[in-house]
């Protein structure tokens, strides 16, 4: 279940290693996105993301988990330590995001015009709050300049040396691989170029790809913690991961918008820490078609043996 967290290009950048009552979580560094992630930022929020997911699936198999983070200074790649704890019936809540966690995946098709009930912002808004996370509807003003800020930053990536060629590594020729951006997941262009989703066809103009407008005032959250270290993003990619579960059981499509916090001058006008807020993720809600989910590796792949690291 840890393993189908979402992670930057579908880089998939956890392993694991099983003992006695007890998961340990590291990050794969090979499997860092240099160019656009130079800091490891979002490699830690994908790490949290499935953090977050192996302990809701101990809670839906009875147990109470302990989660340790960055648990041993001599194991700089060791983010995570999950223990079973205590046995414990789970709650109604519990089973539902358990439920929802084969089903989430990022839509990148266009989504409906209707509103999202205030109801269901609600719900996502405490699922942040849950994980010490706070998640910030935009109103029609900070819509705009978001919208802006991504269009800015998208330019200044694709201008980025080295882009390109990391877009290209997570994107093209992905049929027969387990990990990265496949083809049937890319999604259509929007015809009025507004909306922030990545290109992930640039590189593949021999794409089909059909040219659709996108809903008109799109539904964006910033999520935020309170601090901005290591422990910090992991716990960012932790809340990020019950948001997203909790609009799967909505049955709400989500897609990230990562280009603003990739910039760090854009991720700055977005972040306030005078206050203790920095801005870590940026999603689109809403009602949307179904889409294509991207392929998972093999266990035997993520797995660590005891005589390794």
């Amino acid at each position: 279940m840890a393993t189908t967290a979402p992670s930057l290009h579908n880089s998939q950048p956890w392993l694991f290693r099983i003992g006695d009552g007890v998961v340990e979580v590291y990050a794969d560094w090979r499997r860092q996105l240099e160019v656009l992630d130079p800091t490891g930022r979002e490699l830690l929020i994908s790490i949290g993301a499935a953090v977050c997911t192996l302990g809701l699936a101990l809670r839906g198999a009875g147990y109470r988990p302990e989660i340790g983070l960055f648990p041993d200074d001599g194991k700089p790649d060791l983010v995570a330590r999950v223990s079973a704890g205590h046995r414990s019936a789970p709650t109604r809540a519990v089973q539902e995001l358990v439920a929802a966690i084969p089903h989430r995946h990022t839509n990148r098709y266009p989504f409906a015009s209707s509103a999202v009930p205030a109801d269901a912002i609600e719900h996502l808004i405490d699922a942040a709050r849950q994980e010490t996370a706070t998640l910030t509807v935009a109103d029609s003003v900070r819509r705009n300049t978001i919208i802006g800020l991504s269009q800015a930053a998208d330019r200044r990536q694709r201008a980025t040396g080295g882009y390109r060629a990391e877009l290209a590594r997570w994107t093209t020729h992905r049929t027969l691989h387990r990990d990265g951006v496949p083809p049937l997941a890319i999604g259509p262009w929007d015809a009025l170029e507004i909306m922030p989703i990545r290109d992930f066809g640039l590189l593949q103009p021999h794409l089909a790809r059909t040219a659709e407008e996108f809903e008109p005032d799109p539904t964006l959250v910033v999520l935020a913690t309170t601090g901005d270290d290591r422990a910090d993003w992991v716990r960012a990619g932790q809340a990020l991961q019950r948001v997203l579960l909790t609009a799967t059981w909505q049955n709400l499509a989500t897609t990230p918008v990562s280009q603003p916090v990739e910039i760090p001058a854009v991720r700055r006008q977005l972040s306030d820490p005078a206050r203790g807020s920095w801005a870590q993720m940026i999603l689109r809600i809403g009602y949307g078609r179904p889409a294509a989910t991207t392929p998972r590796r093999p266990l035997s792949d993520v797995l660590l043996t005891s005589s390794t690291r």
